[in-house]
């Protein structure tokens, strides 16, 4: 395993991180499970492991906290805020009102008295950044998180909320959390080199692509990943998107093949090649996913690999651009955008 500063904290992390997203119903993982899979990841190398408290409504923070009893200063844990956690208008955003009583639930269900890294999950436009920046400046200063990032923000977000920081004299986000992957690359012509700029950490989620590109989605062959269960629509190959996608992986594959790699060491070491990149987040269901992710940890692509890839997907290029998340609400509401 290789290690890498996260941002400029000074805090050394694993290159590959353990997303704890299919913890408990998600991923159909039971407490037993969870803490094998966080005992192999430990044991392999991994000392940074994110969750989030919309993850099962809170249940994944709780199988974490349980997995991770008698040994949590062994790890730097991060978890998230913002989503929607039950359907009251207030129990979500990221509001100073939400914030602190949410961290306070988090906190419980992990059974810590803080967290390294608290994330805002998504950009919450009804919320100014002064609001949310002195929340989680105050909740650092009081002992409770160590730092605080962002998750699937737009780089115009990434870079306001740094002026706002500095403008009011705040703590700043120091990480970004971004989805990445050999076929959404687009955060390379805008949110990377702002990560740079700034010197954030960036976590990269979903660096197979929800299954793409972990060899389970091929030409001619049954889809056995268990994202095609939970959002069909992301594997419909009536789809144009998706049939690009599969054309790209087809191509990639063999690529693999004729290095001597398997699809998810090239994919995750496209990821980790990223100079912006600290690490990159694997979200396990079973110790067989583990242990072939775990076997990409020291996977350092050559020159020509990575010309290779660009040469399928080019740099700077989402196949599936609706799947961003991180769009400007204008874009999705017609109102927004009209006078």
């Amino acid at each position: 395993m290789q290690y890498r500063t996260l941002g400029r904290t000074g805090v050394q992390v694993s290159t590959l991180a353990l997303g704890a997203m299919n913890f408990g119903a998600i991923g159909r993982t039971t407490q037993d499970e969870a803490t094998a899979l966080v005992d192999a990841a430990l044991e392999g190398g991994i000392n940074l492991i994110d969750t989030a408290d919309m993850y099962g409504r809170g249940e994944s923070e709780e199988m974490v906290g349980k997995a991770l009893a008698g040994r949590r200063d062994d790890v730097v844990l991060a978890t998230k805020a913002t989503m929607p956690m039950s359907d009251e208008r207030n129990h979500r955003g990221s509001s100073r009102r939400w914030l602190v009583t949410e961290l306070d639930n988090s906190l419980r269900r992990l059974g810590v008295d803080h967290v390294d890294l608290y994330q805002m999950h998504r950009w919450d436009p009804s919320t100014s950044d002064e609001e949310t920046l002195s929340a989680l400046t105050d909740l650092q200063r009081a002992g409770k998180i160590r730092y605080f990032g962002s998750s699937t923000f737009p780089a115009y977000r990434v870079v306001q909320a740094q002026w706002a920081a500095r403008a009011n004299h705040l703590s700043r986000y120091v990480t970004e959390q971004p989805s990445y992957s050999i076929l959404q690359r687009g955060i390379e012509a805008d949110v990377l080199p702002v990560a740079e700029e700034y010197g954030l950490g960036v976590l990269a989620w979903s660096p197979l692509a929800s299954g793409w590109l972990s060899g389970a989605v091929r030409e001619g062959r049954e889809i056995t990943t268990n994202r095609s269960t939970m959002l069909p629509e992301r594997f419909d190959l009536s789809l144009p998107s998706n049939r690009a996608r599969l054309d790209a992986v087809e191509q990639l594959a063999q690529v693999a093949d004729e290095a001597g790699l398997t699809m998810i060491q090239l994919a995750l070491g496209f990821v980790t090649a990223h100079p912006a990149v600290t690490s990159a987040l694997i979200g396990p269901r079973t110790q067989e996913h583990l242990s072939t992710q775990l076997a990409a940890a020291d996977t350092v692509l050559s020159a020509d690999l990575l010309d290779a890839i660009d040469a399928i997907v080019a740099p700077g290029t989402d196949l599936a651009a609706h799947e961003k998340f991180d769009a400007p609400p204008a874009l999705l509401d017609p109102s927004l955008r009209r006078r």
